[in-house]
């Protein structure tokens, strides 16, 4: 089973413009994530997908791979399906560009799911952690998913799921993580079907999955990225290294 890590990296972004060429200890952020990625030896291959010449030349000039889209794309997954069409791959692991600290233990767990399923059933893996903070739990920002007693998810959503008409039945929310693993079918099926109404009203780019049927495999972590969004998170991060 051939598996290698995607990094989806535009250039524009609307809270922190050019966030993935700031400057983090000497190397920008993009090339940090890359080479974190590839550090964790758990890929045969790493690229990063760009609409921006200055991220892949950025990368080239590391020594890293890149790969330019082609076409202008709405969500990550387009992105990276646009990109490993035409590649000898099996399973692809989607690695978030703003997160150069990439933790080892999540992309394992994803990993994991495919070599577990021996009927190729699943077609997506993906995280989910305990929240039980109220304010966190109604928070539209923070994606909550529910799922059935073998972990395959049944819906995410912005809003409270599931809603709190009983109290005190034992019912445990999660925050959707958003580290995927895909089957490439899987993400291809996705590049070709179009958007329906879930998606296009909870803007959420994995309920397209779940309306044409695709399974999405959820595995509990405790897991909490190190993402910069902001010019404040950058400042943290030095910290960091």
């Amino acid at each position: 089973m051939k598996i290698i890590a995607v990094i989806p990296a535009r250039y524009a972004s609307t809270r922190f413009p050019a966030k993935l060429m700031q400057d983090l200890g000497g190397k920008k952020v993009i090339t940090r994530t890359y080479q974190a990625a590839v550090n964790t030896q758990l890929f045969d291959d790493v690229f990063v997908v760009t609409d921006s010449d200055l991220i892949f030349n950025e990368i080239i000039s590391q020594g890293g791979k890149a790969i330019m889209s082609i076409k202008e794309h709405e969500s990550g997954s387009d992105r990276i399906a646009e990109a490993v069409e035409n590649l000898d791959v099996d399973v692809v692991v989607n690695v978030q560009g703003d997160e150069p600290f990439i933790n080892k233990e999540p992309l394992e767990k994803v990993i994991e799911v495919f070599k577990q399923d021996k009927d190729q059933k699943i077609d997506l893996a993906s995280l989910m952690r305990e929240i039980t903070d109220w304010e966190a739990i109604e928070n539209p920002n923070n994606v909550k998913v529910i799922v059935d007693q073998s972990g395959m998810a049944l819906y995410f959503s912005r809003s409270v799921i599931p809603y709190p008409r009983e109290q005190n039945v034992g019912v445990r929310y999660f925050q959707h993580i958003g580290i995927y693993a895909f089957r490439k079918q899987a993400l291809l099926d996705f590049y070709h079907l179009p958007m329906k109404s879930l998606e296009a009203s909870e803007k959420l780019e994995q309920l397209r999955y779940l309306e044409y049927g695709k399974k999405i495999k959820m595995v509990e972590t405790n897991h909490v990225g190190i993402g910069i969004d902001t010019p404040e998170d950058l400042e943290k991060a030095k910290l960091l290294l």
